[in-house]
C-alpha cells in the first residue's frame, strides 16, 4: 500500500521482527514473520506478515522452557496458526516483491560497498538477519551489512539516561516491530 497523500513515496528503511521457535539459526525456524517500510521520520508506506509453516512436532519439541512457559498465550497463537502457514520459500519471493513495491534503490552516502541495498531495522535486528541469512539467502541479498538497531538507543539511554521505555510484550512479530517503532520515535524526542 502506498502513502495516500503522495503515491510516489518510497521506503526507507525495512523493519523487520520475526517469531522463531528458539534463537539458533540452523536448528530453529522462522514461524512468524512482519515487516513495515517506513520513511526516516518512521511514517508507515506499507506493512506484510506472514505466517511460516513447519512440521508441527518440531515447534512442540523447540517451543519448550522458561521463556516459552512465561509467554505461554503467545506459543500457543503461534502453533494453532501454523496450518495456515506458507512455506518459508513463498515468504522470501513476498518479501522480495514487498521491497520491489516499495522501495527505490538506495546507497547511504560515500558506502559503495552497500549501493543498493536495503537497510533492515528493529529490536536486536542482528538476531533476526542471522534468520533471514540462513532460512532466506536471496532477500538476505537485498540487504545493506549496516543495520538499524533500537536496541543501541536502548543500552545508551538506559545505562546513561536512566530512562526507560516500557514495551508491550506481546511476542507476536506484528505488534513487536509496531512496539520497535513507537520506541524509536519516543527515543527521538529527547533530540528535539
Amino acid at each position: 500500500m502506498e502513502d495516500a497523500k503522495n503515491p510516489t513515496k518510497k521506503a526507507t528503511l525495512l523493519w523487520v521482527d520475526l517469531e522463531m521457535t528458539g534463537l539458533i539459526p540452523g536448528k530453529d525456524k522462522i514461524i512468524e514473520v512482519a515487516a513495515i517500510a517506513t520513511d526516516w521520520e518512521f511514517n508507515k508506506i506499507a506493512e506484510y506478515t506472514a505466517v511460516v509453516k513447519v512440521d508441527s512436532g518440531f515447534m512442540h519439541e523447540r517451543m519448550v522452557g522458561e521463556f516459552w512457559d512465561k509467554n505461554s498465550e503467545s506459543r500457543d497463537a503461534l502453533i494453532a496458526q501454523n496450518e495456515n502457514g506458507k512455506t518459508i520459500a513463498e515468504v522470501e519471493t513476498e518479501l522480495i516483491k514487498f521491497l520491489d513495491d516499495n522501495f527505490e534503490t538506495q546507497s547511504i552516502k560515500n558506502d559503495d560497498k552497500g549501493k543498493g541495498k536495503i537497510i533492515l531495522a528493529g529490536n536486536s535486528i542482528h538476531q533476526d538477519k542471522r534468520f533471514i541469512d540462513v532460512e532466506m539467502p536471496k532477500l538476505a541479498k537485498r540487504l545493506h551489512y549496516r543495520l538499524f538497531d533500537v536496541s543501541a538507543w536502548k543500552v545508551y539511554f538506559e545505562g546513561a539516561m536512566d530512562r526507560h521505555f516500557v514495551k508491550r510484550e506481546l511476542h507476536r512479530a506484528f505488534d513487536d516491530i509496531e512496539g520497535s517503532i513507537e520506541e524509536m520515535k519516543w527515543y527521538l524526542t529527547y533530540l528535539k
